[in-house]
């Protein structure tokens, strides 16, 4: 009778620690954290699809707009630095390094959005409008740019998701004493506007 009473304390005790554990989100944080994580990867992969198409649209229009070599070098060097700048997904807890890749990606929508102005002169560059490869490539980029402000917009509430559980009673329990966890940085626009589509229409 002992043993039995005794393994039915021990048992309750397992269950006991076991629910315990479940309700200070033991499984639900990592889970929303590679939530996150992976609405991040979409993030970089929809930036890195536009920054594709770039090199042919920049070979495309300079056939036509040679004197325009400012404009053209300006959202190559663009590119090149919004290419270059990385961030890994255990620094999404970092604003200067979140920052830092929003600052590289506006810069490289400002000035596709300048060198849509200068495309807007339809007097200058009449014969680009009818070329049916730069057409092309302003659709993609304009629906590029469109997948775009959708994963960052899933980004941020995969985020708020779970900033405001690590943050909630008791799931902010196991945040702190099991994890450690942080909260994630939210992806805002660093200058008004810039999270709006750039247009080769001249438009922003």
């Amino acid at each position: 009778m002992f043993h039995y009473a005794s393994r039915l304390r021990a048992f309750a005790a397992v269950m006991f620690l076991g629910l315990a554990v479940s309700a200070c989100g033991y499984n639900t944080i990592p889970t929303l954290q590679e939530a996150a994580k992976a609405q991040w990867a979409e993030v970089e992969n929809q930036y890195q699809r536009r920054s594709d198409l770039i090199p042919n649209l920049v070979s495309t229009v300079q056939g036509y707009a040679k004197q325009e070599k400012d404009v053209l070098t300006a959202v190559v060097e663009a590119r090149a630095k919004a290419t270059q700048t990385k961030i890994d997904v255990s620094q999404l807890t970092d604003p200067d390094k979140l920052k830092q890749f929003q600052d590289a990606q506006n810069q490289l929508s400002g000035a596709l959005g300048g060198f849509g102005r200068l495309l807007a002169n339809t007097e200058a560059y009449p014969e680009l409008k009818s070329i049916t490869n730069y057409q092309m490539l302003q659709s993609q980029l304009e629906g590029q740019e469109n997948r775009i402000r959708v994963a960052l917009r899933d980004y941020n509430e995969a985020v708020r998701v779970y900033n405001t559980t690590i943050r909630t009673f008791p799931d902010a329990i196991g945040a702190k004493v099991i994890y450690g966890a942080k909260p994630m940085v939210p992806y805002e626009a660093v200058t008004p506007g810039a999270e709006v589509a750039p247009s080769l229409e001249g438009k922003i």
